[in-house]
């Protein structure tokens, strides 16, 4: 059910601070759309983390090689299952298996310390917006973005590192369309609440979607 949404405000977190590259485009659409949250009576204003979101990642990075190593620890050790892992699941694996137990902790200890910072955010803000990406859909034949914006990703997940600060707290997020570029090629926007708020962001994301007909729409492209 759409709420009101007179009086609530959004922090914009943008690029955060230059730290994320983007493909012309993308910020540009992100900003126009947010306007609709001005016109349901949204404060919206630019926000920063005030933390050094290279921290985030490597937390990030840290807990998902654990993890993969973890889960797919009987796939690795049978050399037949092996040889039929993607070369990035493999790494993942091995740079899991290489981890200390202080390597864990440290990256444990940065999540909380990134959980603080947000926390303070939302003493602030009642939510935060991020894009969904950082590079509109690229060709179905790259089997991954190498570079966005003629910046180099150092892995093949560093070009969705865009989603990395709200799913390393579990923070609820939903995704909301944002427009089409020149091109006819979709964009959207993450709306993120405080923890356990899903309800309040489903509310809030129905009032954005009941003053837009982005879901009524599709690119041209569509038909070809």
């Amino acid at each position: 059910i759409p709420c009101n949404a007179r009086g609530l405000r959004i922090g914009w977190l943008g690029d955060l601070g230059g730290y994320l590259p983007f493909e012309p485009g993308v910020l540009e659409l992100c900003e126009a759309a947010l306007g609709t949250f001005s016109g349901l009576g949204c404060s919206v204003e630019p926000a920063s983390t005030g933390f050094n979101m290279d921290r985030v990642w490597q937390s990030w990075i840290t807990l998902r090689h654990a993890l993969m190593a973890g889960d797919q620890r009987t796939t690795y050790s049978d050399p037949e299952k092996r040889a039929l892992l993607k070369p990035e699941a493999i790494w993942e694996i091995e740079n899991g298996q290489a981890l200390s137990a202080a390597d864990i902790f440290t990256a444990s200890s940065e999540r909380s310390a990134w959980y603080r910072a947000v926390s303070k955010l939302f003493q602030t803000y009642d939510y935060l917006v991020l894009p969904s990406a950082q590079l509109f859909p690229f060709d179905v034949t790259l089997d991954w973005p190498h570079e966005i914006a003629g910046r180099s990703m150092d892995t093949y997940h560093r070009w969705m590192e865009v989603v990395v600060p709200a799913s390393l707290l579990g923070l609820p997020a939903l995704a909301l369309p944002a427009g089409f570029s020149k091109t006819g090629l979709p964009m959207g926007f993450q709306l993120i609440g405080r923890p356990r708020a899903d309800a309040q962001v489903l509310s809030l994301g129905a009032a954005y979607e009941s003053a837009t007909d982005w879901l009524a729409r599709e690119p041209a492209l569509a038909h070809d």
